[in-house]
């Protein structure tokens, strides 16, 4: 019975959790698996899948049909499926098009097996309210044995009846040791593998995402640069700098997804390295106890804060990061002056 979930890794507390529940028949018809991206909510979904359609893991067709994700009762639901309808559309949401397509109608209809449904939403806090709300009296009262899982890194942004119709399971973040060998096993040199698991968050799936992304290489630069400008004030053009790295990351997710938008994944790209570069600060933070270089810091913090406010805004993405550049050379500047 728990052999479907032993490759999943250091979440041994919602794996039993969900097991227990389904053991006393007390699993609800909608799960919400909330946790940090990569870290195997999508892998526990599947699993928990094949336990619910395979026979507790017994039937093999049936297993391999849900890993090739063409089993007719095991639904994934993205947002890339509004193209399916609309090739325009950009699959920024899910929109309540597809919830109603792909979840909602489908949820109504008798299983094609016999056995059940089950359906994953990703990235569900992506939901639209209007899609939210329309999945309210499925999640309530779905036609015969169904299971509805909705992934999440924050369910705070699901609607509160969204969530008081679900069971909350959390998932945390992998160690880093644990990162750091999955990556060796995977063939990634040491050197690129260490950098990967220091920089991910206790994140498989976000290591994996980064070194294919080629985001490795760009974040060991753009950790040299902010070393040398919080250590020693050598200036740095980082809008300069992110003109090249977005260019490069966004060149990347066009060869994987021709109809994406360029400006979405630009943004993207540059959110990636914001992220890293408050990790940067935040370290520095921990390591002085300077009063003017503790107020620096965080500063700088909420300087990069707010050009992810700008970017998810649709604010001009030269103009949000030069604003940003010119605040950083700022802040350090005034910081490695000496009072007279």
């Amino acid at each position: 019975m728990f052999d479907l979930f032993y490759p999943i890794l250091d979440q041994s507390d919602p794996i039993r959790q969900i097991l227990t529940a389904y053991q006393q028949s007390r699993l609800p018809h909608g799960l919400i698996f909330a946790g940090p991206v990569g870290v195997g909510k999508a892998t526990t979904a599947r699993a928990l899948a094949k336990f619910f359609l395979a026979d507790q893991g017994q039937d093999q067709y049936a297993m391999r049909l849900i890993d090739a994700q063409t089993h007719p009762d095991y639904h994934v639901i993205t947002r890339d499926l509004i193209r399916l309808t609309s090739k325009t559309s950009k699959a920024t949401t899910l929109s309540i098009d597809v919830i109603r397509n792909h979840l909602i109608e489908p949820a109504m209809k008798k299983s094609v097996t016999g056995v059940g449904k089950v359906f994953v939403v990703e990235e569900a806090d992506r939901m639209q309210p209007a899609a939210q709300n329309a999945l309210l009296k499925t999640l309530e009262e779905p036609f015969e044995r169904t299971l509805i899982i909705l992934l999440t890194p924050m369910p705070e942004l699901l609607l509160s009846t969204i969530r008081s119709r679900t069971q909350l399971f959390r998932f945390g973040q992998l160690r880093h040791e644990t990162v750091l060998n999955q990556l060796k096993l995977r063939g990634i040199d040491p050197k690129t593998a260490r950098t990967a698991a220091d920089l991910a968050d206790g994140s498989l799936g976000t290591a994996i995402e980064w070194i294919e992304g080629g985001v490795i290489t760009h974040a060991s630069d753009l950790m040299s640069h902010l070393d040398a400008l919080l250590t020693r004030h050598t200036a740095f053009d980082l809008a300069e700098w992110f003109k090249q790295a977005a260019q490069a990351y966004s060149d990347r997710q066009l060869q994987k997804d021709e109809l994406a938008s360029k400006d979405l994944v630009t943004r993207q790209g540059i959110m990636v390295y914001l992220r890293l570069i408050c990790r940067c600060l935040q370290n520095h933070l921990r390591q002085t106890q300077d009063p003017d270089r503790l107020e620096s810091l965080c500063q700088s913090i909420d300087a990069v804060h707010l050009c992810e406010v700008y970017l998810s805004g649709n604010v001009n993405i030269s103009l949000a990061v030069q604003q940003l550049s010119a605040r950083l050379n700022q802040l350090h500047a005034l910081s490695f002056v000496t009072p007279e």
